[in-house]
């Protein structure tokens, strides 16, 4: 149980940091670029929490294949781990685009 939420919690973090730490390099960018930065930093951290996901939960196809091969031959224990790591990721990567709306709303935007 505590390797199982071990990788839970690593995966939320690791989701959450990918769209933090890509939208505040994005608005570095942006503001390289003479861009205002608020605006690409949204747009990043929208665009990005989909990869963040692949890249936490382990970056291939290989999960949602436990999870098929799991159900079909009836052990449903590590589908629902499996299940639980994609919501974990899902979490972080949400609080992650959360964070970074805020974030760019306390910037002066509407």
């Amino acid at each position: 149980m505590a390797q199982f939420l071990t990788k839970l919690s690593i995966d939320f973090f690791v989701a959450f940091g990918i769209v933090l730490g890509g939208s505040l390099l994005g608005g570095i960018g942006a503001t390289i670029i003479l861009q205002p930065p608020a605006i690409y930093m949204e747009r990043i951290a929208g665009n990005i929490k989909i990869w963040a996901m692949v890249a936490a939960v382990g970056g291939t196809i290989d999960p949602l294949r436990v999870i098929e091969f799991n159900i079909t031959e009836g052990y449903l224990s590590p589908a629902i781990k499996q299940i639980l790591y994609f919501i974990g990721a899902f979490i972080g990567a949400q609080m992650g685009f959360h964070l970074v709306q805020w974030i760019c709303r306390g910037s002066g935007q509407p």
